[in-house]
């Protein structure tokens, strides 16, 4: 496995003897990041075999777009499609937030041309416990809340599980680290809820689309989550 990005963005990579799979697509600089792992791995954009995305928000598909017009299928909750073809979204309540950590978060996102996603023409709507035929046969967990078409994608054969905004072990806006409800939630007791199938996976790694990956077992982050929230 391999992270493109950081704490504050973060997408992932997954490269096994059969070809690539790709976690989220972060923002659109995070291309840059893409190319310089493929070339440091020996391989190329032809390499990977799809791009799975937890769910429809700018900060997880930035290069999505243009991994699709190189010939990569776009993989997405149908829950979620409409909102990564059009960027149209429920405003939520911004709740709390500190000047620095928002700060941090508006310029590391500028820096990689945040202002200029676009969204997704064509995508393969996926749905919940569905097997996709892509390297490390990644397994679609439903986990709506923070967005309708919210998911986990859990990996057996890296023991990890990729949960996007189901949860963040740090804060972009209050820069509080842990684990906790990510915010910009739609729904965030339903996003508690969904945070029950997570429990009983076997993984070892659970990897949010912000803050540190964390190491340990589902349920472990899972009660960690609960007694932050």
């Amino acid at each position: 496995m391999h992270r493109l990005g950081n704490d504050i963005v973060a997408a992932y990579l997954i490269d096994l003897p059969e070809g690539i799979t790709l976690i989220d697509a972060g923002l659109p600089g995070h291309w840059n990041d893409l190319q310089r792992e493929l070339k440091a791995l020996g391989k190329r954009v032809d390499d990977i075999r799809g791009l799975v995305l937890t769910h429809g928000d700018s900060d997880h598909i930035g290069f999505a777009e243009r991994l699709r017009q190189a010939g990569v299928p776009v993989f997405i909750h149908a829950a979620d499609a409409h909102r990564v073809r059009t960027g149209k979204k429920p405003k939520t309540e911004i709740g709390p937030a500190r000047i620095g950590p928002v700060l941090r978060f508006l310029a590391y996102s500028l820096r990689k041309n945040a202002l200029r996603t676009r969204h997704v023409h064509e995508v393969i709507e996926v749905a919940d416990g569905e097997v996709l035929n892509l390297p490390g046969a990644p397994v679609i967990i439903g986990m709506p809340g923070h967005s309708p078409g919210s998911v986990a994608v859990h990996v057996p054969i890296a023991e990890a599980v990729f949960v996007g905004d189901a949860l963040t072990t740090q804060h972009v806006l209050t820069g509080r680290e842990g684990a906790q409800p990510a915010p910009f939630t739609d729904e965030p007791a339903q996003a508690l809820r969904s945070l029950d199938r997570l429990a009983n996976l076997s993984a070892t790694w659970v990897l949010p689309g912000h803050g540190a990956p964390w190491r340990g077992e589902p349920a472990g982050i899972v009660a960690a989550v609960r007694g932050a929230g």
